[in-house]
């Protein structure tokens, strides 16, 4: 799969998959990503929110995915409502929950041994006073372990942390637009061991 993809030297770290509105996708096909938008956040973007799995010129390939889906609704917020303002307020955004340090904090650190879930759960909903949406790779067969693979942090329209709850009959973006092998991301299972692996 790193071959495949031109994944070199994965970051240890988590980064950023997106922000992303809750209601719409593409809502505006005419608002092209325009990189020369955001150079003066390339340093910042290439570090926080790589794209590992496409090698493309620049690797912007995953950033106008994100606009193009994501960032073309969020824009109807004023303060999200330019490229430059739609990634500069994630990169805030993840600099301001910095889940790195916090799981750090917590004890949590990539391991061989396995972690239960409810504690991950609650780790993070102490340090932040909410609760967000943990998703995980089920496990392969023959394997007993789910992988750790996204954690997903919810905001109101003023961009206040809230509970991640989604509501009956809504799907994930995730469980459209991010497959990994064969498997799709999924919200973990509260009762199956815990992998949390240093690179996936």
């Amino acid at each position: 799969q790193m071959s495949a993809n031109d994944c070199q030297d994965p970051p240890e770290y988590w980064t950023i998959h997106g922000l992303w509105p809750d209601k719409g996708e593409e809502c505006n096909r005419t608002w092209h990503f325009n990189v020369t938008e955001i150079k003066d956040l390339m340093s910042d973007m290439r570090q926080y929110w790589p794209d590992v799995l496409h090698s493309s010129l620049n690797r912007t390939h995953f950033w106008k995915h994100e606009w193009e889906k994501h960032g073309t609704c969020a824009a109807t917020l004023e303060v999200l409502n330019s490229q430059k303002k739609y990634f500069g307020k994630a990169l805030e955004l993840y600099h301001y929950i910095d889940l790195n340090s916090c799981l750090l904090k917590a004890g949590i650190k990539p391991s061989s041994s396995y972690y239960q879930m409810s504690a991950i759960k609650e780790a993070l909903t102490k340090f932040y006073g909410v609760t967000p949406k943990i998703q995980c790779l089920p496990p392969e067969e023959g394997e007993k372990a789910q992988t750790i693979g996204q954690i997903e942090f919810c905001f109101t329209k003023e961009l206040q942390l809230r509970n991640c709850t989604a509501s009956k009959g809504e799907s994930s973006p995730v469980q459209t637009n991010l497959k990994l092998e064969t498997e799709e991301l999924s919200v973990c299972s509260d009762t199956l061991p815990t992998y949390y692996p240093s690179q996936v």
